[in-house]
């Protein structure tokens, strides 16, 4: 057996204090989600695990190199305690849902909760940190303008910062 601070090097730094990140529900979430992953259930997530995911959620032909690269972003074997430090790096640079809604609420001048998705798209694809059109088209993938072409931007914001949908 391998000596303990060799194992918590190992293990992706368990000492650290990544689950002062979550509250109780998040971290049962994320280890829902992780349970769902883990295949096999060996504890761990690997290329063989992720392959099944996606063939369990319909996409069936995920190329080899998709799967290393997602496998490459972990600073080593996918265990729990990896798989929480990934999302929580992953959401800290998310700014706070008043910050994102502030921002949303300047274009919405009548304040209706809603802005055009084709001036959003125009915005996002001329202004700061530019969007590109294959961007632009995931986003409203991810949250698909309604019938009039509006932008529920309070849903997306929420989504942005919760990670799903209001009720």
């Amino acid at each position: 057996m391998a000596p303990r601070r060799a194992r918590k090097r190992a293990e992706g730094g368990a000492g650290s204090n990544v689950f002062s990140m979550f509250d109780q529900s998040q971290i049962q979430e994320f280890k829902e989600a992780f349970t769902i992953m883990d295949q096999n259930r060996d504890g761990f997530i690997d290329k063989e695990d992720l392959r099944d995911t996606f063939a369990a959620l319909g996409r069936i032909n995920v190329k080899n190199e998709e799967l290393e690269a997602m496998v490459k972003e972990a600073p080593g074997p996918i265990n729990f305690t990896v798989f929480l430090t990934m999302f929580g790096e992953k959401l800290k640079g998310t700014d706070p849902e008043e910050t994102i809604l502030h921002a949303f609420k300047v274009f919405d001048t009548e304040g209706k909760g809603f802005v055009k998705a084709d001036f959003i798209k125009e915005k996002l694809m001329t202004q700061a940190d530019r969007f590109s059109e294959e961007e632009v088209k995931q986003m409203f993938a991810a949250f698909p303008p309604d019938m009039c072409g509006n932008l529920d931007y309070r849903n997306l914001c929420y989504v942005i910062t919760h990670g799903e949908e209001k009720d």
